[in-house]
């Protein structure tokens, strides 16, 4: 019945679902966050300026801003919470996917700060999925953390852009939030929002599901959402006002589901695949176990500390529509994304289905854990009618919920799971270079989508289908290509979050937070040079990205070479050539086939690019006329210069 009266609020108000609605939140910051930007009565008369605008403050979106102020842009971000990090904080799913560990650059530099800052109270980082290579924070350090690499970047909380306009070589972007209407104008604006909610209102095309604008098919499905939960242990008994006395309604089918999940005697997890169903409590907390900053000690992902455990992330068996279904379908109707209201009401029954968890956990399970009451502390709108016990659970919950699936812009390239296979076999099996030369980022993860993954929901004119999902899995690391951050026609736009061109089956595998964090930066970098350049977005070469990136310490390339390491001058030059072809290495490397989100266990032959040595003359002409016709510039070389000097030489004139 619910779902027909979610259909039946859709038939009532289509006209208007692709209007933007009217943040209700306050737009104080209610955690330790900065409100950067504080308009004065004047500049609110007027439209103020800047280079570069991002919509969504999430793990894209941060790390987008970050790169382009360092350039020296004039950056704002506009932000629905009161949090920055999207999926890693706001939506509380901060245990990291990066169990491949492909970090470099800005996420590296994240991940090294919350070391550090976990290092100073001696407690580790290394708590999820029943491992000790995992990395977790909590919700809010993450954002602190954020919060102080952006600082030179405003940021206005707790506001969302409702209209979009061109104006010439500019763009008009109306804010609304709580208290008033904001204009700003931009040269450059970057969609990072968690739903793809800015690409309509910019007119670009793009896929929603399996169809695409303007012929949106709202029944097809797309991922699961959801909502996530901080929890932690109070060993003297759970305190009353976190302990509600009455379960919210329909909590029957959920003990039901999560019967199936977690019980007080269920299996001990013991390092095998695939898990043995149902787990024991202590085990489901050890999966998405995060550090916790108010109780004393220190604890990993390794079995003996399981006991320890005092805080983790519920983000297991708590899918929604997951177990429950949709119309007996896998997933979430493509409606979600296009209709304001009926994504208002699925949020809800997500929330309620993760409060129904603090309940079983209490009552059926017995033990003493609620929602951690240093985590969050603000009252989501889907809430609002809650009972009052339970709101007081819900103001600790994520603000939003843990969504997996957006629109996705239609650029003049789309990366499907195919060229992601393909992409990921360079140096493997006998084979060679198969890198993007366009790479501005690299990935490691499987083709994971939850829900949504029946042959008539995925993209079939991109080549996919259910069985692709095995077929075409990466078989090691795979780049990103600049090509799918850029709209096919829409000028001065950029996506920089789960919103690239992409197909669905991609999505899954470039969803998830660290490589949202590097295609982010990417998309910095990209709009700094554009506005510095005046050019568009697609007009900039990709070469001038990758070398802000590289200066930037963000690995590129897929090779290793035993003569050029991180540490070696000649590194960035080097990623350049083997990107584009420039400079064949003495020796090729050998890699193994691997599961992406496994740590790789020997069998790694790094080839050698032989850096040092001096470069014959028909190998200074091969290398002149091939960085010419990449960069349609006369260059030149010495006529005596080793291979890595000549690079760099090279490198320098192409990107100056």
């Amino acid at each position: 019945m619910l779902k027909k009266l979610f259909m039946l609020i859709f038939i009532l108000i289509i006209s208007s679902t692709l209007k933007l609605e009217a943040a209700s939140h306050d737009t104080t910051p209610q955690t330790e966050a900065i409100s950067h930007v504080t308009l004065s009565n004047s500049e609110q008369a007027v439209a103020v300026s800047y280079d570069i605008i991002i919509a969504g403050g999430g793990m894209g979106g941060s790390a987008a801003a970050i790169q382009a102020s360092r350039m020296g842009a004039r950056v704002l971000i506009i932000e629905p919470t009161e949090l920055l990090g999207g999926q890693a904080t706001a939506a509380g799913v901060s245990t990291m996917d990066d169990m491949s560990r492909q970090d470099s650059g800005l996420y590296r530099e994240f991940i090294n700060k919350v070391k550090d800052y976990y290092a100073k109270m001696r407690k580790s980082i290394a708590t999820p999925y029943w491992k000790e290579h995992g990395r977790a924070f909590e919700p809010l350090v993450g954002h602190k953390i954020l919060a102080e690499m952006a600082q030179s970047t405003d940021i206005l909380y707790h506001a969302e852009v409702v209209d979009v306009k061109t104006l010439n070589s500019s763009k008009i972007i109306t804010v609304k939030t709580s208290r008033d209407i904001k204009t700003f104008t931009c040269k450059i604006l970057i969609d990072a929002t968690e739903y793809g909610d800015i690409i309509p209102l910019a007119g670009a095309k793009y896929r929603s599901g399996n169809s695409v604008s303007p012929e949106i098919d709202l029944d097809r499905m797309i991922q699961d959402i959801t909502w996530t939960a901080i929890i932690r242990k109070y060993p003297n008994g759970v305190p009353v006002h976190l302990k509600p006395k009455n379960p919210l309604p329909d909590y029957e089918r959920a003990r039901k589901n999560y019967r199936a999940y977690v019980t007080a005697d269920g299996f001990d997890f013991r390092n095998k695949y695939p898990v043995k169903m149902p787990v024991n409590f202590i085990s489901h907390n050890a999966y998405r176990a995060v550090p916790d900053s108010f109780t004393p000690g220190s604890y990993t992902g390794n079995r003996k500390d399981w006991r320890l455990i005092s805080k983790a992330g519920v983000n297991w068996g708590n899918d929604y529509p997951g177990q429950y279904k949709w119309d007996d379908r896998s997933g979430m109707p493509v409606l979600y994304l296009e209709s304001k209201d009926f994504r208002a009401n699925a949020n809800k029954e997500a929330l309620i289905k993760t409060l129904h968890f603090i309940y079983y956990a209490q009552n059926e399970l017995k033990e003493n854990w609620s929602v951690d009451e240093n985590e969050y502390n603000f009252l989501p709108d889907e809430a609002k009618d809650f009972p009052e016990e339970w709101q007081e659970i819900a103001r600790h919950m994520p603000p939003i919920p843990y969504v997996r699936e957006c629109r996705r812009i239609i650029g003049t390239y789309t990366l499907n799971s195919r060229a992601i296979h393909e992409n990921s076999m360079s140096y493997r099996e006998g084979r060679k270079n198969q890198e993007f030369p366009d790479a501005i980022a690299i990935g490691g993860y499987i083709l994971d989508l939850h829900g949504g993954d029946d042959d008539d929901d995925i993209e079939a004119s991109l080549g996919e289908n259910q069985a692709a999902i095995r077929r075409d899995e990466p078989a090691g690391a795979f780049q990103v290509p600049m090509r799918i951050l850029i709209p096919s026609s829409v000028d001065n736009f950029i996506a920089a979050e789960k919103n690239l061109s992409m197909s669905r089956l991609a999505s899954g595998a470039l969803r998830l937070q660290p490589i949202c964090m590097m295609t982010g930066q990417a998309a910095g970098a990209l709009a700094a040079i554009s506005v510095r350049e005046n050019l568009q977005p697609r007009d900039v070469p990709s070469v001038k990205v990758q070398k802000v990136l590289l200066d930037s310490g963000v690995n590129l390339s897929l090779a290793t070479y035993s003569d050029v390491d991180e540490k070696n001058k000649h590194f960035g030059s080097v990623q350049l050539a083997t990107l584009h072809n420039l400079i064949e290495p003495k020796k090729f490397p050998k890699l193994p086939k691997q599961r992406v989100n496994s740590p790789a266990k020997g069998g790694i032959t790094k080839g050698r690019f032989g850096v040092n040595d001096i470069m014959t003359k028909k190998e200074i002409a091969s290398l002149i006329e091939r960085a010419e016709k990449l960069s349609g510039k006369k260059l030149s070389l010495p006529e005596k210069i080793t291979r890595g000097e000549a690079l760099d030489i090279i490198v320098n004139a192409m990107t100056e």
